[in-house]
């Protein structure tokens, strides 16, 4: 943004030989330095509410104070509010838009003023106009646009973090990890926020313009947006397109030619960019990773502490009832009958705040989860008759009376406290991280046999740490004791949200219901009498190439032999969904004498999976035994992901570079697979890194054998970047291996 500009003005009355304002400095550079805002924007003026920032008046001539008296009116949309300029050391009531000038910031032909808005100002762009007044006339001068946003470094904010290295992590980092896989076996990927992008900061404020609340009552949007909690409210709908003019449509399955996979995106730039270019058509396509990495960025733009959140396990209730059915043929075959499911991970976004609508025991971090899975019912209380031009505008995209996909803001400590009537989501946030798991054995129709999980669901609960890439795990800031009653502390309660003077009336979750008294682990079955148990491992954590070992063990706690008929059974799984159909099955009778412990391994080679299987692929592996007397069964299952093949990637000097010099980047694969791969493509590309996609090709390439390409990378802006390295093939395709680098980039 220019330092100095020329104003543009409309004059009322007449000036005579009276000063006229020539231009006006928005003083950026320091402002933007004071206010923790530099590089969110090179156009506008960018501040944080409930803090002071300076603004140059420079006139053609001098400017006498006891002639004409000066002031200020900030516009947000048609509502407006008038300041009176004063001469001052101290500043005027906190919560109200005040302006000074300091004793000496006052020269012949210019004067800088210092103005604070309200700590409870709302999120927008604003509009600044001088008035100069005498006795006979009024001059009035549009100054221009300035963008107000979160303060999360000032105590009276509610956004407020205490310690400067929070706020460097969850606010003024553009770069972040998210966790992946499955609890055995986690992996990671890096993801630039992006804030600092061209165009981010105007796209995240976009967001807000074209919401369904904006659209209907503009009015009341910009009053409300004053609260944290009801930014994250619209925020987390709009990231997703279901219900409005949001950014990403998600995709879970089938074909992605129409757009880009998921799995493509690392940046939330490139996506933020495509809908702003499309006149707010959506993104294609998202899944849980991606829009949470959205909605980080646009969070922390805005000024409101954020983090991206992984839950290993993470249950999917839909019907409301924390319990979720998995159903298993007698041949340990899961079957897709229920409507609920276990994701292996979920990813959402934690913002941090008080929460003065539920009471201060609820401030700190709030879940908020953009991915479109359930209907939000607080939300139909938002939803007031919508006039014609929005119809139009909406087409097949109007919000519904039973509310919109959302969800959130829910207080962790409401999770972990166990207090599910809390607004907004908290049983179905409950659910995630801590619903039972029943088993079922099903044959012929009937049932055969039940266990009861009540540690899977999440197991672990993950984001990055503080100015490192080591994980910090959240798990226990989730999960309480099933047991503990919470009458006491947290009573079920309906209750008015308050935002601004506009209520919510939330009580819209079935009470809990009593835990169930079987007992069983992620990997154990047992019969009610518990004579016997049967537990499921894998050997280890399999790369691609490698045999896949199967252990289960059998302990029979009876006085009596038994004869066992054992069932295992492994299928390819989404890391969303229910298993496809199985590729590897076995069958045996086992014979186990009165207490014996009975280890029985399997392999899975190579040759049986590759077909099937590719790096970060997910196998869900069950086992059921029956005894051959009774008819019982037992059934214990597991969930395990595959490694990808090491593809190596080295930067000629390391993996620190400086700006606009040119580094070699070296990459390489060797084929661990047992047979030879056909077609096979390696592909480069990096956002500010590269221009496109680089490739190298073979069309056979052996076993052991390698393929490489040497790329040369300038980076065109500083921070951190990734390079985006895939290997496909058309052995079989669809299949790809996929790796990360990241390259951090320091100005010249």
């Amino acid at each position: 943004m220019d330092c100095m500009q020329q104003t543009t003005h409309n004059i009322y009355g007449s000036h005579g030989d009276q000063c006229q304002l020539k231009l006006v400095n928005y003083e950026a550079h320091e402002n933007h330095v004071s206010h923790e805002t530099q590089g969110l924007s090179k156009t506008h003026l960018v501040v944080r509410r409930g803090k002071p920032f300076k603004i140059t008046l420079v006139f053609d001539g001098r400017w006498d104070p006891r002639i004409e008296s000066l002031s200020l009116e900030v516009w947000l949309g048609n509502m407006s509010e008038r300041i009176r300029v004063q001469s001052s050391d101290e500043w005027s009531d906190p919560l109200m838009w005040s302006a000074k000038i300091y004793p000496g910031d006052m020269h012949s032909t210019s004067v800088t003023i210092h103005i604070c808005s309200p700590v409870l100002s709302s999120v927008a762009f604003y509009e600044l106009q001088l008035h100069l007044e005498t006795r006979q006339c009024r001059r009035s001068y549009v100054l221009g646009t300035f963008v107000l946003l979160c303060n999360p470094w000032l105590k009276d904010d509610p956004v407020y973090m205490p310690l400067d290295v929070q706020t460097e992590e969850y606010i003024k980092s553009d770069y972040g990890l998210i966790y992946m896989g499955t609890p055995q076996n986690i992996c990671r990927r890096p993801w630039l926020f992006s804030q600092y992008e061209p165009g981010v900061l105007e796209a995240c404020l976009k967001l807000l313009q074209v919401s369904p609340q904006h659209l209907r009552d503009k009015n009341q949007d910009y009053a409300l947006r004053a609260d944290p909690a009801y930014l994250c409210r619209v925020l987390c709908a709009m990231v997703n397109c279901n219900d409005d003019l949001g950014i990403l449509q998600g995709k879970w399955q089938g074909s992605y030619k129409n757009g880009v996979k998921p799995t493509e995106w690392s940046s939330s730039a490139d996506i933020l960019h495509q809908w702003v270019a499309s006149s707010c058509s959506p993104v294609r396509y998202g899944q849980c990773w991606v829009f949470a990495a959205v909605l980080c960025t646009v969070m922390r733009v805005l000024g409101i502490p954020s983090r991206v959140v992984t839950v290993f396990n993470s249950a999917h209730d839909t019907d409301g009832s924390v319990k979720i059915e998995e159903y298993y043929s007698s041949t340990g075959e899961k079957l897709n009958i229920s409507k609920d499911s276990i994701w292996n991970f979920h990813v959402w976004v934690e913002c941090w705040m008080r929460r003065p609508d539920l009471g201060s025991g609820f401030d700190g971090w709030q879940v908020v989860d953009p991915t479109p899975q359930e209907k939000s019912a607080g939300w139909s209380l938002y939803n007031h008759s919508i006039n014609k031009s929005d119809q139009e505008l909406y087409k097949d995209n109007k919000p519904s009376s039973a509310g919109v996909f959302c969800c959130g803001p829910c207080p962790v400590v409401a999770i972990q406290q166990r207090c599910l009537s809390t607004p907004f989501d908290a049983a179905f946030i409950y659910a995630a991280v801590d619903a039972d798991i029943i088993r079922l054995v099903v044959r012929k129709g009937l049932v055969v046999g039940r266990m009861v999980d009540t540690d899977a669901v999440g197991q672990l609960v993950y984001t990055k740490s503080i100015g490192s890439d080591r994980p910090e795990n959240l798990t226990a800031a989730y999960k309480g004791k099933k047991s503990t009653i919470m009458s006491t502390v947290c009573k079920t309660f309906c209750t008015f949200t308050q935002f601004g003077g506009f209520s919510l009336f939330s009580n819209f979750f079935p009470k809990d219901q009593p835990a169930e008294t079987v007992r069983g682990t992620a990997r154990t079955g047992q019969y009610p009498s518990q004579s016997l148990e049967v537990s499921l491992e894998i050997d280890g954590v399999p790369t691609v190439g490698d045999c896949i070992i199967v252990c289960v063990t059998i302990s029979n706690h009876s006085n009596s032999s038994r004869v066992l008929i054992e069932h295992l059974n492994a299928q390819l799984k989404e890391f969303d969904s229910n298993p496809q159909d199985s590729f590897w099955k076995s069958r045996r009778k086992v014979h186990i004498r009165a207490g014996e412990v009975l280890k029985l391994n399997h392999i899975i080679s190579p040759s049986e999976y590759e077909a099937y299987l590719a790096g970060d692929d997910i196998v869900n592996v069950a086992v059921v035994i029956k005894d051959m007397r009774t008819n019982k069964r037992v059934l214990a299952a597991q969930e395990f992901s595959i490694n990808s093949p090491q593809i190596k990637v080295e930067i000629e000097g390391g993996n620190t570079i400086k700006l606009t010099e040119e580094h070699t980047a070296q990459v390489s694969f060797i084929n661990t697979f047992s047979q030879t791969l056909s077609g096979a493509v390696l592909t480069v590309e990096g956002s500010g890194l590269l221009e496109g996609k680089h490739e190298a090709r073979l069309c056979f390439l052996q076993h052991g054998e390698k393929i490489e390409k040497q790329v040369s990378i300038v980076a065109s802006s500083p921070g951190t970047k990734v390079l985006m390295v895939t290997l496909s093939h058309r052995n079989c395709p669809g299949i790809v291996s996929r790796s990360f680098h990241t390259v951090f980039v320091m100005s010249a």
